[in-house]
Formats: C-alpha cells, sequence, structure tokens
C-alpha cells in the first residue's frame, strides 16, 4: 500500500516539476512579444524580477510551514496562488497588470519548487535521492526542451497568453494526485508543531523587497532610502532570529561550513544562470535578429546539458566526493559564462547554444550535489527549513541577477546611444523588436550595436558571478556522502 501511495506522490511531484520547468522557458521566449504588445519595455526585466521577489521572500517561510502543519495542505496552498497567477498573467491587458499577476503566480512558485524536494528527501533514503533526481532531471529536462519549442509556437502562431495558459492542466493533475497519495503517508513524516518564526519571517521579507526595488531603481533618492531600509532590516533579523524557538532563517545552519558553502553557491549561481537566460532570447531575437521560436529553441541545449548532467552527477556520488563533482560543475559554468561574456553582433546562433550547453552542464553537475549533501547532513526536524533555506539562496541570487542585470542593461544602452549620437526619445526597443517579429530583415546597425554593447555587459556580470561562484564551491569541506550523512573532513 504505501509504495502505491509513495509512486502516486512522485507522479504528482513529477507533475509540479514539469510545469515549474514549461514555465521558467516559456515566458522568457515569450516576454520580446509581450512588451511589443503591451509596451513598457522600461520594466522589461521588472516581470521577471517581481516573479522571483514574490518567489523568493516565500520559499523560507513554505519549508517552514510544511515543518510545522505537513506537506500536502502546503504544497495545495502553493499550487492554487500559482494556477491563479497563471491564469490572470494570461488575461493581461497592460504591462502592469502582468507584473501584478505574476507577482501572485510568484508567491505560489515559492512553495512548489522547494516543497517538490522537501517530499523527496522525506520519502526516499540518500541512494534512492540520488536515483530520483535523475529521473526528475529527466522531467525537468523533457518539459525545458519542450518548453521554448511551445513558447516559441504559441508565440508565433496563436497567442502570448497561452505561455501562462499551458500551466492550468499539468498543475491541477499534480494537486490531484499529491493529494491523493498523501492520505496514506501522513505516519511517515511527523510534524513539528513549534511557534511559527512571523516576526523573522516578516523582516525577511520587507528586508528582501527593499533591497529588490531599492536595486531595480537603482540611482534615485528613493533606491537609496530602500536600500539602507534593507540593510537595517537585516541588521535586525539577526538577532531575532537568534533568539526565535523555530526560526525561519536557520542561523544555526550557518555554522556549518558544507551549508554556508552550498547557501553561497546557490546565489552565485543563481545569478549567473537564471540571469543570463532571463536576457538571451532578447539578444538573439533583437540583436541576431530571428524570431521567437529560435530564440526559444537557443535555450533548448541548455537544459539538455542541465539534465544530461545532473542525471550523470547524482550517479556520480555514489563513487565521488560532493566537492569533486560540484567544482567540475562550476568550471564548466564559468566557462560558459565567460564565452557569452564575448558574444557580439557577429556571435553566431550555434556559439551562443555552445555557450549555454556548458553553463547547462555545469549547473547539472554542482547543484544536485550540494542539495543531496545538506539533506543527508541536517536533522529530518530541520529537513524542510534547510531544502527551502537552498533553494532561497538559487532564486535570491536569480532576483538580484535579474535587477542588476536589467539596470546594466537600461544604462548602458542609453550611454550606447548617446556615445553615437542618437537620439533616445527617437529610439524604442519595442520598435526594435516589432520589426524583426514581423519579419523585416533591416534594422538600424547603430541602434542594434548600442543594444548588442549593452547585453555584453549584462553577460560580463553573469561572468563575475559565475567565477565567484566557483571560488566559493572552492571553500567546500572535503567528503563523501554516505547514508548516515557526508564523511567530511576535520576542518568542517
Amino acid at each position: 500500500m504505501e509504495r502505491r501511495h509513495t509512486a502516486v506522490i512522485v507522479m504528482g511531484v513529477m507533475f509540479a516539476l514539469f510545469m515549474a520547468a514549461v514555465e521558467t522557458t516559456v515566458v522568457a521566449t515569450a516576454m520580446p512579444t509581450i512588451i511589443s504588445e503591451l509596451g513598457g519595455v522600461e520594466n522589461y526585466s521588472w516581470v521577471f524580477s517581481v516573479y522571483m521577489l514574490a518567489t523568493t521572500t516565500t520559499i523560507p517561510l513554505y519549508g517552514k510551514l510544511s515543518d510545522v502543519y505537513g506537506r500536502r495542505p502546503i504544497f495545495l496552498v502553493a499550487m492554487g496562488l500559482f494556477l491563479a497567477g497563471s491564469m490572470l498573467s494570461g488575461q493581461s491587458q497592460s504591462i502592469g497588470q502582468l507584473i501584478g499577476f505574476r507577482a501572485l503566480q510568484g508567491l505560489g512558485a515559492g512553495g512548489l519548487l522547494p516543497l517538490s524536494f522537501i517530499i523527496i528527501g522525506d520519502l526516499f533514503s540518500f541512494e534512492q535521492r540520488a536515483r530520483m533526481q535523475g529521473l526528475f532531471s529527466g522531467v525537468w529536462g523533457v518539459a525545458s526542451i519542450i518548453g521554448p519549442l511551445l513558447g516559441g509556437f504559441l508565440v508565433d502562431q496563436v497567442s502570448w497568453r497561452w505561455v501562462f495558459y499551458v500551466n492550468l492542466a499539468p498543475g491541477l493533475l499534480a494537486a490531484a494526485l499529491v493529494w491523493t497519495g498523501w492520505r496514506g503517508m501522513d505516519h511517515r513524516v511527523q510534524t513539528h508543531r513549534l511557534p511559527i518564526d512571523y516576526a523573522g519571517a516578516c523582516l525577511m521579507t520587507a528586508g528582501v523587497v527593499a533591497l529588490l526595488l531599492g536595486l531595480f531603481h537603482f540611482g534615485t533618492w528613493t533606491s537609496w532610502v530602500l536600500l539602507i531600509s534593507a540593510l537595517g532590516l537585516f541588521v535586525i533579523l539577526v538577532p531575532v532570529e537568534g533568539h526565535a524557538a523555530d526560526p525561519v532563517l536557520p542561523l544555526a545552519l550557518f555554522r556549518k561550513r558544507l551549508f554556508a558553502v552550498a547557501t553561497a553557491h546557490g546565489v552565485l549561481v543563481g545569478w549567473a544562470m537564471f540571469g543570463s537566460t532571463s536576457f538571451v532570447p532578447l539578444f538573439i531575437q533583437s540583436v541576431l535578429g530571428t524570431s521567437a521560436t529560435v530564440a526559444g529553441s537557443a535555450l533548448t541545449p541548455l537544459m539538455l546539458g542541465w539534465v544530461f548532467a545532473s542525471i550523470t552527477g547524482t550517479r556520480l556520488l555514489l563513487h565521488f566526493s560532493y566537492r569533486a563533482v560540484a567544482l567540475a560543475g562550476m568550471t564548466s559554468l564559468t566557462l560558459g559564462a565567460f564565452l557569452m561574456s564575448l558574444a557580439s553582433v557577429d556571435s553566431t546562433l550555434a556559439g551562443i547554444m555552445f555557450s549555454l550547453v556548458l553553463m547547462g552542464i555545469g549547473m547539472g553537475l554542482s547543484v544536485p550535489p550540494f542539495l543531496i549533501a545538506v539533506q543527508s547532513s541536517v536533522d529530518r526536524s530541520v529537513l524542510g527549513t534547510a531544502t527551502a533555506t537552498l533553494q532561497f539562496g538559487r532564486v535570491i541570487g536569480g532576483a538580484l541577477g535579474v535587477s542588476v542585470m536589467g539596470l546594466i542593461l537600461s544604462l548602458r544602452f542609453s550611454a550606447n546611444l548617446d556615445k553615437a549620437g542618437i537620439d533616445k526619445a527617437a529610439v524604442s526597443l519595442q520598435e526594435l523588436i516589432r520589426p524583426l517579429h514581423a519579419g523585416a530583415a533591416v534594422v538600424d546597425v547603430a541602434v542594434r550595436r548600442a543594444l548588442t554593447g549593452a547585453v555584453e555587459a549584462v553577460f560580463v556580470a553573469a561572468f563575475a558571478a559565475a567565477a565567484v561562484g566557483l571560488v566559493a564551491t572552492a571553500l567546500a569541506p572535503h567528503g563523501r556522502i554516505s547514508p548516515r550523512g557526508p564523511k567530511q573532513a576535520a576542518t568542517d
């Protein structure tokens, strides 16, 4: 009976991951077309940032709530919010509405990804987890391959609104399977009804929101007020979490070298990877002059590399140290990010795809080792919190990356136009995208070069984050993962 329930839950989690993977690539593919229809190119990065903002601020809280109230009800709440946000995003009539509904969607996404991995950590042993990671990576990969192609097809042949509607069927199916399967598994996972750390959750949420808003409006007096406020909130957060009975941000875990390095790695790879992929379709469509379908398909090699490396890497953990596998991955990711930083108007689509493959291999080899190592080293009572914190690190890294890189894009594009003697008021990135979408063959060379220089700076920022991530990974303790937890050196 338990095996049947476990199988049903696993299927539900797989559908949730499928939906999350499709969402990641479909929206990035559709954004140039969405901006050309709804307007608001100055808010291009905010469509990604607000989603990541909402996701980031809720990930730790979802992990803690699942430790207290159980996995199933919290998973279903997250799924309901995500599907509601998806439906409303597809009905947006302005860029402001889309940003608002993407925020609602992000509130749900903040629970789906960490809870999926928390549930797997609950149900399976270390050896089983290593094998299941390969299976889930395969599901993620299939969806990620389908996503860009489906997104490009929907944008070119149907409507961009359907890139949000495609979430509904797999989301409802995932919710039904988890609800049905978990009824027979409640005795497998014990919940711990300690007080919820609402003060810590509010402080951390307010701090992250202030930080990202400050970065988004950087250069104004408002941004400085927000950034100083964020610093103050984070300073207050430290003693509050230190005295909390069950803190939402587990500061005690950061005293462990493995956990601290794993979190730092997550922030930096999130910055490098998700920051880059948010702007790759814009570069390919606007600079190289391709359609939305081609721009979307360019992300497919990245996902293929990610999936192949993840499946291979989790098996390698049974034979090699997690540090060695993670270092190999970060070396590949850093090399790919370096090649992307060399992108220019003369770049080829094949060259961009090769760089993205290296970055995908880097993610596949470096992320699972740290996740499995941490899950194998912490007490089950804080498994949800620890897993969610790692997810939190990757997402906040992505959110910071998109915000900072969006700022770099805007500032450099404006500076490059000034340098070329072009009136900024007469140039619209929306118009640069729209004729390409309509099939025009010629785009003003000077404007293209101005945009190319701006995107080059964006990719340089991604390379810098990847390089620092490589250094951080090298600081991980030596050791191997065993069924009883990581066997680490005394320096840990």
